[in-house]
């Protein structure tokens, strides 16, 4: 933890020169263990200044997912986040949760990656995920729960997601029922949830909720079939996003969506899911499952969040699962 410790001291003396004498002191290290710990931070892109007689002082960071870049946002959690675990790249990173569960990964694991080859979305769909360009993550929990109990994990997944937004940015996006987040009608991020039951006793084995926001993209980031209906928080802000630290805010909101979940208090929850859907009060057409399409109103959403809605007669329903199209949104007009 040498080079985490010396990153978290550097940060600590906001810009001030750190000697490599006090270090080696605070830290309990050797100054050849101090500055092996500062060279390897310069191998992960820190800039780090060296003077004689000062010390070292920290005078930029990478914008990237690594373990050690997370964690210095990043306070104490209950659970998730006990174990980051970052790659470069991979195919999704909600398949490489999965493989870490299969291999024994402890629950509260994260996963998370600067590049995804593969990323999915609901209904098997792409989720363009290009190079340092986003935060791709993954919580895998292991709740001791029957899987009724975990059917609302994606929408309450959207305010912890939306809440991370809002803290990092001060941006506060509305919610597409039932797992997109939007601002201004275009789609900033997408969640995945996906659930492994025991065969005999139906038990859970293991929870993936996947998260993917589109942070320092610009139009020319997307393909020209997405670019009209995505956005990303550069974009809105006009601003760069510090991908870490709005990874480090999943994060800590995760951790507090599994204790909610955990312990039934979602009441909070269900209130700014309501105020924040996008979706209520708008025409909506279904999509479902064997491929049928319904236009319909949208209502309410109830206890367990699913989508009340009105159809034709005047019929009132709730919808539980397949795909909800707002009228005006990611190119549905009909």
């Amino acid at each position: 933890m040498s080079r985490q410790d010396m990153l978290t001291l550097l940060r600590k003396a906001a810009g001030a020169y750190v000697s490599g004498e006090q270090a080696a002191r605070q830290l309990g290290l050797s100054r050849t263990a101090v500055w092996k710990a500062v060279d390897a931070l310069r191998s992960d892109g820190y800039a780090i200044e060296a003077r004689t007689g000062l010390g070292y002082r920290l005078t930029a960071a990478p914008n990237v997912l690594t373990e050690a870049e997370i964690r210095t946002f990043l306070g104490p959690t209950g659970t998730v986040g006990r174990e980051i675990l970052c790659l470069d790249e991979v195919d999704s990173t909600n398949t490489w949760a999965k493989r870490l569960a299969l291999s024994g990964a402890s629950d509260g694991t994260v996963a998370a990656a600067n590049y995804q080859s593969a990323g999915r979305g609901r209904l098997n769909r792409a989720f363009q995920s290009p190079r340092n360009q986003g935060v791709y993550l993954t919580a895998l929990l292991r709740p001791e729960l029957p899987p009724q109990r975990l059917l609302p994990a994606t929408a309450l997944c959207a305010v912890a997601v939306r809440r991370a937004i809002q803290k990092t940015t001060g941006l506060q996006p509305q919610i597409k029922w039932a797992n997109d987040l939007v601002i201004g009608g275009k789609k900033l991020c997408g969640i995945l949830t996906e659930m492994s039951l025991e065969g005999e006793s139906g038990s859970v084995q293991y929870l993936v909720m996947g998260i993917g926001v589109n942070v320092l993209q610009g139009p020319e980031d997307f393909s020209p079939e997405v670019r009209t209906m995505a956005t990303s928080l550069r974009m809105e802000l006009g601003a760069s996003v510090s991908r870490p630290e709005l990874a480090a805010a999943e994060i800590q909101e995760l951790d507090g969506l599994y204790t909610a979940l955990r312990t039934g208090e979602t009441a909070q929850y269900l209130e700014e899911y309501r105020r924040s859907c996008v979706t209520l009060g708008r025409e909506v057409q279904l999509l479902r499952a064997d491929g049928t399409r319904e236009h319909v109103r949208a209502l309410d959403i109830d206890e367990d969040f699913g989508l009340v809605v009105r159809g034709d007669g005047g019929r009132e329903f709730t919808v539980r699962s397949g795909e909800a199209s707002v009228r005006g949104m990611y190119g549905y007009a009909e």
